[in-house]
């Protein structure tokens, strides 16, 4: 009972700070990019530009963060990450120009990359091992808010005290807030030691087995958090192009973020029975299920997709953490998490742009390309096998063991 209580205590922990990481990096553009170019003297895509910057260091970090998580466990990175947002975000308040700006930028990239999902799902898992799969759904339930909490907080802010202002704010939540929320985590034990193969003549099918399951998690990944990305920044306008007004295409929109948690609590209630590798195939099929639907019959259908879009992208958010880890065991996990995520974090920065040029050749048809990435995802996970309980073979008995 006790156990049980200190892991709802580090998911609401780590679920609160995950709130704020997310909150006051990846969806801060969205309500101060304008202003912030506007006062910088920079376009609202420069920005963005070094939006996508913050991204790909993310991307190359991201090895190196899991890596010290694996060694040292997840609180002292966590903590660090919230120091590092701090100074970015207090960078970003300061910058006199877009120099300066492209600065903060590197810094909150480099927050991202020990402070986002894949160092929470890590965390988690160097605490809990192979039991942590509620665990991390239960962290995306709470974080799952984060744009709901974000968006209108940073938008009350620049009213009242201006971008620079906001990012102040945030700064100072993170050293008020997401240090003590970090810091009271559990220490992390001694990482386990590295399991005993089952004999050495399968050692090399195996390894070449995991380095492709590894090869497929990463495109797949990609691909997704591609789709997702290039629909989080064009959704509306995407909407529009098949026909709706700009108020329903608001509208509509606004369902993918409960969808979101509406998939993250079916994957809690009833797909936690089922093995993830399922799971992440039906919520593969998703989003290619509503882009058809409303390919071929147009706006009336806008609303579903938008909620099959949304519950689809909620589930897969899960699998990215729980995958690596019924795949793979929990040995290592994290430095092998930064690597799968690099591709990525990639696809992640490069989407809003190659996907508005598409939408710009090709309008509402567009879809079909996010339609064929989507199979092309749950292609790729048929190619994964159901991965057979692992056998952990004692090591042979010696003269001096008692």
């Amino acid at each position: 009972m006790a156990t049980t209580q200190r892991a709802i205590a580090t998911v609401a922990m780590l679920g609160s700070a995950q709130t704020l990481a997310w909150a006051s990096s990846y969806y801060l553009p969205a309500m101060l990019a304008t202003p912030m170019a506007r006062d910088l003297g920079v376009t609202a895509p420069t920005v963005f530009a070094a939006f996508s910057l913050a991204l790909l260091v993310s991307a190359a970090l991201g090895p190196f963060a899991g890596r010290a998580i694996d060694r040292w466990g997840g609180r002292p990175v966590l903590v660090a990450s919230n120091l590092v947002f701090a100074l970015g975000l207090a960078g970003l308040g300061l910058a006199p120009g877009p120099a300066a700006m492209f600065a903060a930028w590197v810094l909150l990239g480099i927050g991202m990359a020990c402070g986002l999902y894949e160092a929470a799902f890590a965390a988690l898992v160097r605490l809990h091992g192979h039991d942590s799969r509620n665990l991390i759904t239960g962290i995306t339930l709470i974080a799952g808010f984060a744009s709901t909490v974000g968006w209108p907080l940073s938008t009350l802010l620049e009213t009242q005290v201006g971008w620079r202002g906001a990012c102040f704010a945030w700064a100072g939540l993170h050293l008020l807030l997401g240090v003590p929320l970090n810091l009271a985590l559990p220490r992390a034990g001694p990482p386990s030691p590295p399991a005993v193969a089952a004999g050495a003549a399968t050692h090399e099918p195996e390894r070449d087995g995991r380095r492709r399951a590894a090869l497929i998690l990463a495109f797949v990944f990609a691909v997704t958090w591609f789709v997702s990305t290039a629909m989080a920044a064009h959704l509306p306008r995407l909407l529009q192009a098949g026909g709706a007004t700009l108020a329903a295409a608001v509208a509509i929109g606004a369902l993918v973020g409960p969808a979101q948690v509406g998939g993250r609590l079916l994957e809690f209630g009833l797909l936690r029975h089922v093995h993830p590798l399922l799971s992440a195939r039906l919520a593969a099929l998703m989003h290619p299920l509503g882009a058809t639907l409303l390919a071929l019959l147009g706006a009336p259908l806008a609303a579903l997709f938008a909620i099959l879009h949304g519950a689809g992208n909620g589930i897969l958010t899960i699998a990215k953490g729980t995958l690596p880890l019924v795949l793979f065991g929990p040995q290592g996990y994290g430095l092998r998490q930064g690597v799968l995520m690099v591709p990525a974090r990639v696809a992640q920065a490069s989407a809003p742009w190659l996907f508005g040029i598409l939408l710009d050749r090709f309008g509402a048809a567009a879809l079909w390309f996010s339609c064929a990435l989507g199979l092309a995802a749950f292609a790729s996970l048929l190619l994964l096998p159901k991965p057979a309980a692992p056998r952990v073979v004692a090591p042979a008995a010696t003269a001096a063991s008692p």
